[in-house]
Parts: structure tokens; C-alpha cells; sequence
């Protein structure tokens, strides 16, 4: 894992060099804020915007799944008026960018758990989903409410309640089995995982998906993470060797 400096200093890497699915922990929107002097939902406004940026350059990169983690399930835990916030970009982002998403080809997927949140915003998940659901562009997937520890226990709990009603035996289960009761079931695992804003750490994102993805993380906030940040991202990608626990040559 290393941090790259995020310069367009060589040509961008061929197609067959690049990953089919790119998650991004999109960290930075409060410490932008503070250092403008403005609240942090003007951090996150701002995000929002570089959101609509991050999708349409990796439709235009030929990125398969693109994966945004943009609500933690341990973000409940912050003030109650910038929960809300959060909340109503979220409300703001469906209503107003779901058209153009259905228009370019994405499909929008919404990872996470659903129950404890409002009903209009379940409903708008639904809606999103439902109306991009033959799209093939692009599969968008946003991480709301989103934990992995949560998931994965969430996951286990499914093949057990399948197990106790007799649809299957405890030796059916495999790792391709517990992978499709994971919240992204049937999609591929991240081949690379950007981190904004300097920090390098997993903040318990895609703790399964993520076994065998490259790190990159940027020193960028993310409301000034641009198409530049992105194509050095891929860049450090396609200059890497992935063995997947095998040596190179062998």
C-alpha cells in the first residue's frame, strides 16, 4: 500500500490494464470545510458534485462497477443536524441525477442495510434501482448505511436461517456461496480501492470484496478529487503486479 502523488506525468494505461471495478472511500468532505472556514455540509455538498464527475469519468474509462462508500453504518453516531444532511443529499442526489443516470447507461445499486432507514429514502432506493435496473453502462454501487463487519454478519445470518429451513445442508456452504449473500452478490470484487484525503486505512469497507484489491491512497480531499486524481489512480493500478497469493512468472 503506498500513497501516490496525483500528476498526469505519463500516457493513461491501455484498457486491458485497467481494473473492472473501482471502489472509492471518499474521505475529506469536514476537514475542506473547516479549512474554508464553511459547516461541513458545505463539505459534503461539494462532494456530491465531485460524485457526478467520479461517474461519468469511469464510464468514460470503461469502468464496469464503480463502488462509493458514502454513509457508514458508524456515522449514526455524528450530530444529529449533519445526519440529516447527509440524509437529504442523498434524497437531493436520486431526485435530481437519476434521469441522466438512466439516460447514460448506469445501473444504480444501493449496498447496505435498509430497515432503520426512513421510509421515502427506502422507497427512493427502490425507485432508483427499479428504473435503471436494465442498464449495463456502468453499475454504480453506493455504499449507504453501509457497514462491513454488519454485512458480513448480516450474510451469515441469511445462510443459517436457509440452513434451519432445510434449503441447505451446513457442508453446501463455500466461499462462492457466502459471497452471494454478501450485499454485493453477483458482482466482481474491487479490483482497486482509492482512499481520499491522506489517510490509509479500510475503515471497514468491503472487508470480504476486498481481499485481493490494490490500495492507492491519495493525498486529495475529496472535494477536490478531479479526473486528474482518478487517471493517477489507475495509472499506479496498471503499473502493479497482482499474484493473488501466486509468484510472478510461475
Amino acid at each position: 500500500m503506498v500513497s501516490v502523488p496525483a500528476t498526469l506525468v505519463e500516457p493513461a494505461p491501455a484498457p486491458e490494464r485497467l481494473p473492472r471495478h473501482v471502489a472509492i472511500i471518499m474521505d475529506g468532505n469536514g476537514r475542506w470545510a473547516r479549512a474554508r472556514g464553511l459547516p461541513r455540509v458545505e463539505g459534503h455538498r461539494r462532494g456530491v458534485e465531485v460524485v457526478r464527475r467520479a461517474v461519468r469519468y469511469a464510464g468514460t474509462r470503461g469502468i464496469e462497477v464503480l463502488t462509493l462508500f458514502s454513509f457508514s453504518s458508524e456515522n449514526w453516531s455524528r450530530p444529529e443536524a449533519e445526519i440529516q444532511d447527509l440524509l437529504n443529499l442523498l434524497r437531493f442526489f436520486i431526485r435530481r441525477d437519476l434521469a441522466e443516470l438512466k439516460q447514460n447507461g448506469v445501473r444504480v445499486r444501493v449496498i447496505g442495510e435498509r430497515a432503520s432507514l426512513p421510509e421515502d429514502i427506502r422507497e427512493l432506493i427502490a425507485l432508483a434501482e427499479a428504473e435503471t435496473a436494465e442498464n449495463s453502462a456502468l453499475q454504480l454501487q453506493v455504499a449507504f448505511n453501509y457497514g462491513a463487519r454488519d454485512e458480513i454478519v448480516r450474510a451469515a445470518r441469511r445462510i443459517a436461517e436457509r440452513v434451519a429451513a432445510g434449503e441447505m445442508r451446513p457442508q453446501d456452504i463455500s466461499q462462492d456461496v457466502f459471497k452471494a449473500h454478501l450485499d454485493t452478490g453477483g458482482m466482481p470484487d474491487p479490483d482497486l480501492v482509492i482512499r481520499t484525503s491522506g489517510e490509509k486505512r479500510i475503515s471497514n469497507f468491503l472487508l470480504w470484496q476486498a481481499a485481493y484489491a490494490e490500495f492507492v491512497f491519495l493525498p486529495v480531499l475529496w472535494p477536490d478529487f478531479g479526473d486528474p486524481d482518478f487517471e493517477a489512480a489507475l495509472r499506479e493500478f496498471a503499473g502493479r503486479e497482482r499474484r493473488f497469493g501466486g509468484v510472478v512468472g510461475e
